[in-house]
């Protein structure tokens, strides 16, 4: 995983870059603080604008090393050195439900006995859905956590980003709490670790709230049963 410059830089929104490579309805730049999605996380959007005009970007695909900013409209030509905006209600919207997705983790690891997550999907629609591991549990319990999970934006939770080396994330850290993906190491040997001050501390490349209070209250729609073992648990924006 790199650390991106939306990791290293979160309240840059707007930046100046070049064209470096084009393919149809894409541009790649050289630097972007878009977040390129992953991990069941939606990407940034935004805007490109240039000499000749502006469009709107959907989405990150990424290639390789390469990031492609997809363009809303594939007839659109920028070149050169462009303005690169992040739509930052969108960013807000994704990074809310991420952080407080890591909450609802906690909460579950809580109350049934270290239960892990076995999916996860952040939409830019202010939606979302955890599934996890829990067999033969009580649907109403797990909407329980509704409750004290708005208890934690209520708090305004402190949530800051470090860095541990990839030795100290050991399964008896609680560093890694999925049982389908892992967030891969740094160049230099580290895991991304956010830390939500008191609740829950685990590995991470995603967006994230600098404190729990800047998100919406959260509601808990549905827990649906999904095969023998798993819990899906959709949840929403409650204003």
């Amino acid at each position: 995983m790199a650390i991106y410059l939306c990791h290293t830089e979160p309240d840059l929104y707007v930046h100046d870059a070049e064209v470096v490579d084009v393919r149809p309805g894409a541009v790649a730049l050289s630097r972007s603080a878009f977040h390129p999605g992953g991990g069941g996380q939606v990407s940034d959007a935004g805007t490109i604008e240039w000499q000749g005009g502006a469009v709107d970007v959907s989405h990150v695909e990424v290639d390789g090393g390469t990031w492609w900013h997809v363009l809303t409209d594939p007839s659109a030509a920028p070149s050169g050195q462009v303005e690169v905006r992040i739509d930052a209600d969108h960013r807000l919207r994704v990074a809310s439900l991420h952080t407080m997705s890591h909450v609802l983790n906690a909460l579950v690891f809580d109350e049934f006995a270290g239960a892990l997550v076995t999916g996860a999907q952040i939409n830019g629609d202010g939606t979302g859905r955890m599934d996890f591991d829990l067999p033969e549990v009580d649907n109403d319990r797990v909407r329980a956590l509704e409750g004290p999970l708005n208890e934690v934006i209520r708090r305004e939770v402190d949530v800051h980003a470090t860095y541990v080396p990839v030795a100290d994330a050991t399964p008896e850290s609680g560093l890694m709490r999925s049982m389908s993906v892992a967030p891969p190491p740094t160049p230099d040997g580290t895991f991304r670790v956010i830390d939500v001050e008191g609740v829950d501390r685990q590995a991470c490349g995603g967006t994230h709230l600098a404190n729990t209070g800047q998100s919406l209250s959260i509601r808990i729609r549905k827990v649906e049963n999904k095969g023998r073992h798993n819990r899906r648990v959709r949840f929403e924006f409650a204003e």
